[in-house]
């Protein structure tokens, strides 16, 4: 467990280095070239943002997972496949902003590992079976399926407006950057239950 833990941590802060990698400095040192760095800059925002979030939940994911197996292993591999792209649009996005292209492609960039997630996170619950904390703090996840429609809709509505996209983007980081308690609720119900 604390290996996964470690290897998840040294990817998610080699993504954050390569994220802020690409804020480049300007050439001229005035504030007209700041400006033009404001779009790459609030991109960089709203990616940190997200994967602090992952972050954030995957250390509360781990709490709720005693062992692991393979397919946990693979799973979380998989999400971290996909968060190792989040870069690249970001970038993309930053350099280009309000095309519709690079806007919908940061939407899919999002969409992929929040369905890693829920891969990673139904790994876990089968491992560990329907009665283990997790499986009580998931239930029926609505934040988790909210999140994947509105990527979906944000990639699409960036071919008719990219700033709705953008503010599709920045509502759901918003959604979840209030604490999630669900985990840590469990996980003191059981701890409860344990000493009575």
């Amino acid at each position: 467990m604390e290996r996964l833990a470690a290897f998840s941590d040294g990817v998610i802060a080699i993504i954050i280095t390569i994220m802020v990698l690409e804020l480049k400095v300007p050439e001229i040192a005035d504030v007209e070239a700041l400006r033009h760095l404001i779009p790459v800059f609030l991109s960089y925002v709203l990616s940190f943002i997200y994967v602090a979030i992952y972050w954030n939940n995957h250390y509360q994911l781990l709490r709720a997972c005693p062992s692991v197996n393979g397919a946990i292993l693979w799973s979380n591999a998989h999400l971290l496949f996909w968060l190792s792209l989040i870069p690249f649009a970001t970038a993309w996005m930053g350099e280009n902003h309000n095309a519709p292209v690079p806007t919908a492609v940061y939407g899919v960039a999002l969409l992929m590992p929040a369905l890693a997630w829920m891969i990673l996170q139904n790994a876990i619950i089968r491992h560990h079976g329907e009665g283990a904390v997790l499986a009580q703090a998931v239930g029926r996840d609505v934040k988790g399926k909210l999140s994947i429609v509105a990527y979906i809709s944000g990639a699409a509505l960036a071919f008719v407006s990219p700033l709705i996209a953008d503010a599709i983007y920045a509502a759901v980081a918003v959604m979840w950057l209030v604490p999630d308690k669900r985990i840590d609720n469990a996980l003191k119900q059981e701890l409860s239950s344990h000493h009575r």
